[in-house]
């Protein structure tokens, strides 16, 4: 017979207040993938779940087999990623890669190497002052985990190589496309050579050697257009928390 109780290390991706003093979290794991459970009480004063099962909190909790969602019996944090919590920036760009994991993953499904990238790009962001950079290589390489790889290399209409020069990039295609390819699509947009170059270095590298790169604020603003345009056509919707992020760089929040 099965333990009724089990231990388990989670990123809180998602949160929700669940009836008068109880949250209902969407926890992200190693072992059993996207799991959701409740915390009973994490809302009153002196519970000793509270702090440990804020969002983008990576804990340990144990939890017992509930007939419809398991409960968090005990929980201990393990890393709080604090200076997230201190740049409104950094704090939104963490709450776009969370939606991003939970809107691209289903439940129960294990998936050890996205935890560890999503754990991996917390802990980059919590060091970093700026997350423009660490967001868009996490949405290229949760691309590549979930099967949406985009095709960078050869025209992803009719497969000729791509030359060295200003070609167009169509979500509807999966990835890039010769000019002549792309003069024939309305809905594709420009990608410079530079932004090619980023994306191609980027699939096929790890952070440390990502970070390596240098990016002037045109390149990132295309890099940045494109991923956007690209993840909203896979999803079908644009993600709440970019609209966040788009008045946070606006000044609108802060005024």
């Amino acid at each position: 017979m099965a333990s009724r109780s089990y231990q388990i290390d989670a990123i809180i991706i998602k949160r929700h207040k669940f009836a008068e003093a109880d949250r209902l979290l969407t926890l992200f794991t190693a072992d059993y993938g996207k799991v959701r459970a409740i915390a009973k009480g994490a809302l009153r004063p002196g519970s000793k779940l509270g702090g440990n099962v804020e969002l983008l909190t990576y804990s340990r909790l144990m939890l017992a087999r509930g007939r419809n969602l398991d409960i968090v019996t005990q929980a201990q944090a393990i890393d709080t990623f604090l200076p997230l919590r201190e740049s409104l920036e950094l704090m939104s760009c963490g709450f776009y890669l969370s939606e991003l994991v939970d809107t691209f993953t289903e439940d129960g499904v294990e998936d050890r190497e996205l935890f560890e990238l999503l754990l991996n790009t917390l802990q980059e962001l919590a060091s970093s002052e700026n997350g423009e950079r660490i967001v868009r290589y996490f949405e290229l390489r949760i691309l590549d985990r979930e099967g949406y790889r985009p095709q960078l290399q050869r025209c992803a209409n009719c497969n000729h190589e791509l030359l060295p020069e200003a070609n167009y990039f169509s979500p509807a295609q999966g990835g890039v496309l010769c000019r002549s390819c792309g003069d024939l699509d309305m809905a594709a947009r420009a990608i410079s050579v530079n932004a090619l170059k980023v994306l191609r270095f980027w699939l096929n590298n790890d952070f440390a050697s990502a970070s390596r790169v240098r990016i002037n604020p045109d390149l990132a603003r295309e890099l940045k257009i494109l991923m956007r345009d690209n993840i909203k056509y896979i999803l079908e919707k644009q993600l709440k928390s970019i609209d966040w992020m788009d008045r946070l760089a606006s000044g609108d929040l802060l005024r």
